[in-house]
């Protein structure tokens, strides 16, 4: 990921449980490819049904 990105150039997905897009942040820079869910209370609350990852650049 390169540094010099500006705010609305951030790759985005979708969450796995709510479906709202999520965009990249710092402290997910190790490990991207593996975060499914915009936060800790969709984590906590996971569903049944999984929406489709999906990665908007």
């Amino acid at each position: 990921m390169a540094a010099s990105l500006k705010k609305g150039q951030l790759p985005t997905k979708l969450c796995a449980t709510c479906g709202r897009p999520f965009e990249y942040r710092k402290k997910w820079r190790n490990n991207w490819e593996e975060v499914r869910y915009c936060g800790e209370k969709c984590q906590r609350n996971k569903q049944n049904t999984d929406y489709p990852v999906k990665i908007n650049q």
